[in-house]
């Protein structure tokens, strides 16, 4: 399947992506609070980015039979980096352009710029090993409609009902599938994948120092994630049993 060959370069789906920011941004969240707004309009190209890379790249690494962790990139798996390369640019762009007034900018902003960086020495520099980064991607995006649903109903806030009730709707779920992509399959490719460049496995087209560099980058990523996700789960169980106490005293 090589559906965006023609159109794979960085410039045509960075237009994508800020011309999608724009829509949201100036029309479908235009009556939304001032700070929401933007954190609404990035939540909207993270959708179209995460359900977009899961497709596209699952096709891509099905449509290779020789795919491997060392394996050549192929024209489709080149696209789908080119297409979340793309992504991270504008959603940088954001970051600089509208700074959450919450703070924490630094840390997205740094996970960007690192993912950036395997992206593109991956797709400009070795042009091999593409089957990796995208399977460990389609983990990564795999709970997008529930993390940006989730987001969207909280940044929404409490004086919409309809986003009070799809936030508790969707807590559980996202929590659950994001524990399990994050905390469970994400490490395991890790493991697989890193076991194989530390064998040598791909010292002869990705060089050492490309390779573990991706590794330390994805290694992080991960560790941070499953920091959060924790994070979000105590605070879960707090206010469930925050809740019960208050009824009892009730």
């Amino acid at each position: 399947m090589e559906p965006i060959t023609s159109f794979k370069d960085l410039p045509f789906f960075f237009s994508l992506f800020l011309l999608t920011y724009l829509l949201g941004y100036l029309f479908l969240f235009r009556t939304w609070t001032p700070p929401s707004r933007p954190l609404a309009s990035s939540c909207l190209i993270s959708l179209l980015h995460g359900v977009s890379a899961v497709y596209l790249a699952a096709n891509a690494l099905l449509s290779d039979p020789n795919r491997g962790f060392s394996s050549a990139n192929t024209p489709s798996q080149n696209s789908v980096l080119d297409f979340s390369s793309a992504y991270f640019l504008a959603d940088l762009l954001h970051l600089a352009v509208f700074p959450s007034p919450a703070g924490g900018d630094g840390l997205f902003a740094a996970h960007h710029a690192a993912v950036l960086f395997v992206f593109l020495t991956c797709r400009y520099l070795v042009s091999h090993g593409a089957c990796a980064l995208l399977a460990l991607l389609i983990v990564a995006e795999a709970t997008s409609a529930c993390q940006n649903s989730w987001t969207l109903a909280e940044a929404r806030g409490t004086d919409a009902p309809i986003a009070v009730s799809l936030h508790r709707f969707v807590t559980v779920p996202f929590y659950a599938s994001y524990s399990v992509c994050r905390c469970v399959l994400a490490p395991l490719l890790i493991v697989r994948m890193t076991w194989f460049y530390v064998s040598g496995g791909a010292d002869d087209v990705i060089p050492r120092w490309v390779w573990v560099s991706w590794t330390v980058v994805i290694v992080v990523a991960v560790t941070v994630s499953i920091l959060w996700i924790w994070n979000l789960w105590v605070l879960f169980f707090q206010e469930k049993r925050n809740s019960k106490i208050a009824k009892k005293i009730q």
